[in-house]
């Protein structure tokens, strides 16, 4: 008699065994019908699945992330369901949910037009309205290989044949079509009502660019019209917010085929890459952070013992020199260790904090590439904290105190939290991995915060926590991390003098606030839209003449401007003053300070702002004091 315990603390008992579906019927009809999956003892499971013994069970409906995600992934069958349907000969691949939605790779003879997305949309959605049973299927390992084959599937078959030999396979059915999946999945099609095709995009076969090309289709699922209808309402947004447009169209950077994933920045965007440096550089020295800098190639033997070459090799880049195999840094630890190393060091020197804008390289997929967001060649504000057991709850809680100060400067104020845990592929001890995981759930505990957990995810050598930013159209960037590290340390040969004057091993602390500085700085194109705040904006003001009498006048006010620090132009080409407002107002300057006779008169200036305002005449010196102002408390006032 299965005892079921709900997470109401509830407790139901039956007399034989229950499916999930019927567990749900038990509770409530209204909960029956909304039931997607269910969730057994953490597990989340097909609402067919049998409860035949005690367990914790929760009733998953498409409102739960977990639900949205089981719908996401069965529409990406029902995709593969409706290309077969209209094009026999097509081969499907597999088919992940991601973020916001779900793809699915096919091999195709000829490319997918829009017309055949939109023909596929339609057939899915008349597959889903006959409301067709999804059903679970268990077969043998070699007869599920036989079944591909014969359906003329070759890619399943090929995945199939890499499951160790004995091993059970689980297919999924629906009307005529079978697929191969770990599940879970609706309990039939007609659960899966909002959805919408997004477009068709190249992809490699098992990612690898030497295997064949495949098309892949993007498609968006949701629970309710109006969740979709915002999504994408906010890809709309996005799209106007594409910093790879507006880098172009404001003159900030470019990419070009000769530097795959490098940037080339131009004097616009460095100077906003100059403006964050210069404030993390401020950062670094009000928080007992010394500047450091570390070479950029190391002997390879350094990155055997840091235990990057076994996890991290495929993507470094590698030289030889001299009979010598180096490797291009794709992270800065290494390189801070050794300056740890470098002289004696005692428990009175720790916490030692390192930080460093470290150049870093790592060999990303060409397909993966993405603007400044995702590139090969990027700078870290990296840092590393050398400390003992005992001060890693103190230095990560003042950490995350120091994180939210500096994104709350840049002006981002929702901030999600996520504990990133081991990975399968890691070094050191499960012991010393307990360690670190406990370490930081009490860091967050002791600074009062939520976070959420995520299985798996954490770095080779560590966990770590994850700080996500929303921006103004409500996506969430990932960009600071703390990080515990036990093992690299001793990999590495670090120790310091204890109390005991014996010697031990420091805990290492890897730490970044913005990450990558060309990712953030992407972030904030996409978040203001180009539109910078005054204290980064590469050109704060511009001073506009209206005719050639007052030429001299406002080149003196821009040359007053710039001696007090401003970032100013002067604009006295011999063109309409509408024609200068407009063209400024497109370049998203904050300010426009126009000149006419009344103002050299009174020797005053007139403002207009970036949305169009008027502040109104005012001297000289009253608006480089409010630019000033402004420009000290990092905050967009127009």
């Amino acid at each position: 008699m299965p005892v079921v315990s709900l997470p109401d603390g509830s407790r139901r008992e039956f007399a034989q065994p229950i499916t999930v579906l019927e567990l749900a019927a038990n509770i409530g009809s209204g909960l029956a019908r909304a039931a997607v999956a269910g969730k057994i003892d953490g597990r989340l499971v097909d609402t067919s699945f049998v409860i035949d013994r005690d367990v914790d069970c929760a009733i998953i409906t498409a409102k739960e992330p977990a639900g949205l995600e089981v719908i996401r992934h069965s529409t990406a069958h029902l995709l593969a369901y409706a290309v077969k349907e209209l094009f026999p000969a097509a081969q499907v691949t597999i088919g992940p949910v991601i973020e916001n939605g779900f793809y699915y790779d096919f091999a195709f003879q000829r490319p997918f037009t829009p017309e055949d997305l939109q023909n596929i949309e339609k057939r899915m959605a008349e597959l889903a309205k006959r409301d067709l049973p999804v059903t679970r299927e268990v077969w043998q390992r070699d007869e599920a290989i036989g079944l591909f084959h014969s359906l003329g599937e070759h890619y399943k078959a090929e995945l199939i044949e890499a499951i160790p030999a004995g091993d059970e396979i689980s297919l999924y059915r629906e009307g005529d079509f079978v697929d191969l999946c770990r599940g879970p999945h609706v309990p039939s099609t007609g659960k899966l009502k909002i959805f919408k095709l997004m477009k068709v995009a190249g992809a490699y076969w098992r990612g690898d660019h030497r295997n064949e090309q495949l098309q892949r289709i993007y498609g968006t699922a949701w629970a309710s019209k109006e969740d979709q209808d915002s999504y994408l309402h906010m890809l709309e947004e996005a799209e106007k917010r594409d910093h790879r447009k507006l880098g172009r169209q404001l003159d900030l950077f470019h990419l070009q085929d000769e530097a795959p994933g490098m940037v080339f920045w131009h004097a616009k965007g460095w100077s906003i890459w100059q403006e964050i440096e210069q404030y993390m550089r401020r950062v670094y020295q009000a928080n007992g952070y010394l500047e450091v800098k570390c070479p950029q190639i190391l002997d390879r033997s350094l990155w055997e013992k840091s235990g990057h070459w076994d996890n991290y090799k495929d993507n470094m880049f590698t030289t030889e020199s001299e009979k010598r195999d180096y490797a291009i840094k794709p992270m800065n630890c290494p390189g801070h260790i050794q300056i740890f190393n470098s002289g004696l060091r005692s428990y009175r020197d720790l916490p030692l904090r390192y930080g460093e804008f470290g150049s870093c390289h790592r060999n990303e997929p060409s397909g993966a590439l993405h603007g400044i967001m995702r590139i090969r060649g990027f700078t870290q504000d990296d840092g590393h904290i050398f400390c003992t057991e005992n001060q890693i709850q103190s230095e990560v809680a003042d950490f995350i105190v120091l994180v939210r100060k500096v994104y709350d400067d840049f002006g981002f104020r929702d901030i999600g939290i996520k504990l990133a845990l081991r990975p399968e592929k890691r070094v050191g001890s499960d012991e010393v991995w307990d360690k670190a995981e406990s370490a930081l759930r009490e860091a967050l505990k002791f600074s009062n915060l939520h976070w959420d957990e995520l299985a798996g995810e954490g770095a080779f050598y560590g966990p770590k926590i994850e700080f996500h930013v929303k921006d103004a159209i409500g996506r969430s960037w990932q960009c600071g991390t703390v990080q515990v590290d036990f093992s690299m340390p001793q990999r590495l040969a670090a120790e310091y003098v204890g109390e005991d004057n014996s010697r031990h091993t420091p805990v290492m602390l890897h730490r970044a606030i913005l990450g990558s500085l060309e990712r953030f700085i992407g972030i904030l194109i996409e978040n203001h839209a180009g539109a910078m705040p005054l204290w980064l904006s590469p050109v704060q003001a511009v001073v506009i003449n209206i005719s050639e009498k007052q030429e001299r006048y406002a080149a003196d006010v821009a040359a007053a401007l710039r001696a007090a620090g401003l970032r100013v132009e002067a604009d006295l080409r011999n063109e309409k003053i509408t024609y200068k407002i407009r063209e400024h107002s497109l370049n998203k300057l904050p300010y426009q300070i126009v000149v006419g006779d009344k103002e050299v008169a009174a020797n005053w200036v007139t403002v207009r702002t970036r949305g169009g305002g008027d502040l109104g005449q005012m001297p000289v010196e009253a608006l480089i004091r409010r630019l000033l102002d402004e420009v000290e408390a990092r905050s967009g006032t127009v």
